[in-house]
């Protein structure tokens, strides 16, 4: 591959050299959402701030971390995780926010997505279709044990991806509306638990990597409970699932060195 840096010695998109992440690293769509995160680690310090991509290290119980941010959907979610891998992180932890399908997820609810449904572009570049987009069974597990110890109410199960949020939101305007609206229909019936737009991407590039990745998000509202004229509250702080995304990560660390 050329080297499009020309001899810099970090990574073409996210600017980032090897050993300047930890092996564990947050990624949040949201390069405002660094920061925040970041002030929950030791020591951190920014390391590149390029594009959409803006990274912070530092240190969780002793142990190297990051946080990167992706942007929003798929491509640039999959650049952001194939260039970490690079620099030698190996376990990641998506954070973000998603919409509520099923009509238990209400808005302020985390979502651990433990599959998704790949109705986006990008994985198709790295597996056939019927290959599935699942987690990582050691991160869901830590998601899960944070999000219990925390108190956060969580659902665990498959999320939708999508390329386009407003064929999500206004399927009916667009002339594939058929398509849209009938296996919208199919997602519901199925259980899907909330839509999102990186988890199809990063869980399939992971497969083809080889390293560590789970998602967790904060559930906005819920446009099915919006249809059917129940009590739908939006909640927009990120804040819960980014704890739960840090304890995860101690909880990984603790296990990790009792090995």
């Amino acid at each position: 591959m050329i080297d499009y840096t020309e001899g810099a010695g970090v990574q073409y998109h996210i600017g980032v050299g090897k050993g300047e992440v930890g092996k564990y690293v947050i990624l949040p769509g949201d390069p405002k959402r660094c920061e925040k995160i970041a002030a929950y680690f030791d020591d951190a310090k920014l390391v590149a701030d390029s594009r959409e991509f803006v990274t912070y290290t530092g240190y969780l119980d002793g142990e190297k971390v990051s946080v990167t941010s992706t942007g929003i959907g798929g491509p640039s979610a999959a650049i952001a995780l194939e260039e970490l891998v690079r620099c030698g992180a190996d376990t990641f932890i998506r954070v973000g926010t998603c919409g509520g399908m099923k009509l238990d997820v209400c808005g302020g609810d985390l979502v651990i997505a433990n599959g998704a449904i790949r109705m986006e572009g990008t994985s198709k570049e790295y597996a056939p279709i019927e290959f599935p987009a699942v987690a990582d069974f050691e991160v869901l597990s830590a998601l899960k044990e944070a999000a219990d110890e925390l108190m956060f109410k969580s659902h665990i199960g498959v999320v939708q991806c999508k390329d386009a949020f407003y064929g999500q939101h206004e399927p009916e305007n667009k002339p594939v509306s058929y398509e849209l609206m009938d296996k919208w229909e199919a997602w519901l019936r199925l259980g899907t638990l909330a839509s999102e737009m990186e988890s199809a991407a990063l869980f399939t590039v992971a497969s083809y990597l080889g390293v560590k990745i789970g998602s967790i998000f904060l559930a906005i509202a819920n446009q099915e409970r919006a249809k059917k004229g129940l009590s739908n509250e939006q909640v927009h702080d990120t804040s819960a699932a980014i704890k739960t995304a840090v304890e995860a990560i101690r909880i990984m660390i603790r296990k990790n060195k009792n090995i």
